[in-house]
């Protein structure tokens, strides 16, 4: 079911971008806002005392690798993994730096996610809005409709499959402690860029203020 969800929520961004207008992109950064502090207080809450439960320095050093690996991604991505997409008109080929480099993040985000933790919630919540964003720009850069189903379909897979090969081979599970290490410096990077670029020069309205707090409760709370 877990894998099934991952999934749909991608093909649930997709269908609300076909009806959502230029102008109403903008209500996104609430969502985003909220999705970024959810994604990250289940981070703090429940990954870190995951991974320092045999407190390491070595577990600092997995972090911050995820925190480069994140970064460097994002060079070739652009920053789409958190919303920040910027799809020129003329573009009509298949974008495949940013295509190999999403499906990385992706499947690296499927491998902590277990019944033991609420992390699968955070992806859900992370995925519908970068989905949404992600599908419409793809729509309105002037995409075929084949390229753009193509280009989310293997998207939609990469979590599950991350989360199915983390569950069912035993070497992964020999590392799952240096795993998660790097997939938190992932979520950390990720998740307050999602805070800082949702907020129009880095200041936060009421709305998006109340989203956070919102969200930070309710990771705390489920």
């Amino acid at each position: 079911m877990s894998y099934l969800l991952l999934f749909l929520s991608v093909a649930v961004g997709y269908f609300v971008a076909l009806f959502l207008k230029k102008k109403e992109m903008r209500n996104m950064e609430v969502f985003l806002a909220f999705s970024g502090a959810f994604l990250l207080s289940i981070t703090v809450f429940e990954l870190l005392p995951q991974v320092f439960e045999t407190p390491s320095k070595s577990i600092g050093v997995y972090i911050m690798l995820g925190i480069l690996l994140q970064i460097f991604l994002e060079f070739f991505s652009k920053g789409a993994e958190h919303g920040h997409v910027h799809i020129h008109s003329e573009a009509k080929h298949f974008p495949w730096i940013l295509f190999i480099s999403l499906c990385i993040h992706a499947f690296m985000e499927g491998f902590p996610i277990s019944e033991e933790n609420n992390l699968l919630v955070a992806i859900i919540i992370h995925k519908i809005p970068v989905a949404i964003i992600l599908s419409f720009f793809f729509i309105t850069a002037g995409y075929r409709k084949s390229t753009t189903l193509l280009f989310l379909f293997f998207f939609a897979l990469m979590t599950p499959l991350g989360s199915f090969i983390s569950t069912n081979y035993s070497i992964v599970h020999q590392y799952e402690t240096q795993i998660t290490a790097l997939v938190i410096g992932i979520f950390l990077h990720v998740s307050t860029t999602i805070l800082f670029e949702s907020s129009k020069n880095h200041k936060f309205n009421l709305s998006k203020m109340t989203a956070v707090i919102v969200a930070v409760i309710l990771a705390y709370f489920i």
